[in-house]
């Protein structure tokens, strides 16, 4: 297994051997993340459908997981700093795999209704733990590869894999739940980050820059701007992927596992394309343009009159989404020493667990007083908030 020193990394960016991050930490971000899209749509529908539970009750589910990952997002950060991220991201993996063993135990028949609910929830906390440390690890080491100077396409990369492996684990976890059944679909969750540990231990290590680190309140109070903007973006997709499966049941649309892939679609072609900006025009400029993409995309799905409408308004809202992340990413880099690179990505992302945990119970409220189409009329007021943000950080900042 091969090891790079700081010197051979920056080397290695010199003389550009990485101009993209390396395919190994790709792919394993890609088969990791498949164990999250898996049982996107298929929890709500669990809870809601086979356990008999409300719709409170399927956003505290949803959200609880990214409890979970905020609350540990320091020990990545830390971990991510100190041991390098393929240490951090391997780690995950192995926390993932056993949050896919216990959504199976929760499946298994005979159980109880609340008993399957409690191991359910035991088992997001502990995804949540998982994916905390997978994603922190993956996204500090791909931007490792490539060195800072190309840390936006770094992050656009790894979106991409992120992204397409919601994409296609959404639908393909419904249509295991659909046929074969819930423990089925969780056995898949078990092996995708398995493959993503296999795939990491053969990948290059690249080691983080040692010097002096801030405290990890530190880096947040540095950064707290772009990550409440990247907060702000994550209110439209947590509204997907807690609700569209039960907002399209309710108007009678089918195709409900297709709405994460018409987002990962828009969303991906976007990253590919137009994933360099951020790294040319600067962050807070593609920022706005991209939460007001949002915004109309949430706009779409709020007044959709039938399931073509709703499909296109998932797919703009990825378009709008997809350059968010980096964008304010790569604002937040300058703001921090490059020995706090892996702290802030964890402080970054932590703010995005924080709108995935908050926004499901809201959302669900919100639901359960006005309807379904409402989240979308939330989400879409978030984003254009967030809009405003970044305009306002521009300003600030310049």
């Amino acid at each position: 297994m091969k090891t790079l020193t700081v010197e051979q990394a920056a080397q290695a960016d010199a003389h550009a051997h990485l101009s993209h991050p390396a395919p190994g930490i790709i792919a394993a971000l890609f088969c990791g993340y498949l164990a999250v899209g898996f049982p996107l749509p298929v929890i709500p529908l669990f809870v809601h459908d086979r356990l008999g539970f409300s719709n409170l009750v399927v956003g505290l589910v949803i959200g609880v997981q990214f409890l979970a990952t905020v609350l540990t997002r320091g020990y990545a950060g830390r971990l991510t700093d100190q041991q390098g991220g393929k240490r951090s991201a391997l780690q995950g993996a192995a926390v993932t795999a056993v949050a896919g063993l216990l959504y199976w135990i929760a499946a298994l028949p005979g159980i109880s209704p609340t008993v399957s609910l409690v191991i359910l929830i035991a088992g997001r906390l502990t995804a949540g733990f998982g994916e905390s440390q997978f994603v922190t690890g993956c996204v500090s080491w791909s931007i490792a590869s490539v060195g800072p100077r190309r840390a936006g396409m770094s992050m656009s990369w790894t979106g991409i894999a992120m992204f397409a492996a919601l994409s296609i684990g959404a639908p393909i976890g419904l249509s295991l739940y659909q046929r074969h059944g819930l423990p089925v679909a969780m056995i898949a969750c078990i092996a995708a980050p398995t493959l993503a540990a296999l795939i990491a231990l053969g990948s290059t290590s690249y080691l983080s820059p040692g010097g002096t680190r801030l405290p990890f309140h530190r880096v947040v109070s540095r950064i707290w701007r772009e990550g409440l903007g990247l907060m702000l973006q994550g209110v439209g997709l947590s509204g997907l992927t807690a609700f569209a499966s039960l907002y399209f049941a309710a108007q009678h649309w089918s195709h409900a596992g297709l709405v994460m892939t018409a987002f990962g679609v828009g969303f991906i072609l976007v990253r590919i394309m137009l994933g360099h900006l951020p790294d040319r025009m600067g962050g807070y400029r593609v920022a706005v343009w991209s939460l007001a993409a949002e915004a109309i995309g949430q706009a779409l799905l709020w007044f959709a009159p039938n399931a073509d409408v709703a499909l296109a308004g998932a797919l703009v809202t990825g378009l709008g989404c997809a350059l968010v992340f980096p964008a304010l990413g790569v604002e937040l880099l300058k703001r921090v020493p490059v020995a706090n690179r892996g702290s802030a990505m964890g402080a970054f992302v932590a703010f995005l667990d924080i709108a995935y945990g908050i926004a499901g119970p809201v959302a669900g409220t919100i639901a359960g007083s006005f309807g379904y189409a409402s989240v979308y009329l939330f989400g879409m007021a978030c984003a254009l908030m967030g809009a405003v943000l970044a305009a306002t950080s521009r300003t600030t900042h310049s």
